[in-house]
């Protein structure tokens, strides 16, 4: 993986809480929000190509 310290503040504190803080729940619910995310923005750059 690469450097944490190339990503944004935000991604970094993201990763910190899921790393530290996060209760099972929590973390299945961000699993949820992130792919789906992930997913909507790659099939959008599929689009611009």
């Amino acid at each position: 993986m690469e450097q944490l310290d190339t990503y944004p503040k935000s991604i970094k504190k993201a990763i910190r809480y899921i790393k530290q803080d996060a209760s099972k729940e929590q973390l299945i619910e961000i699993k949820k929000m992130l792919n789906y995310a992930i997913t909507r923005r790659i099939n959008t750059l599929k689009l611009d190509n």
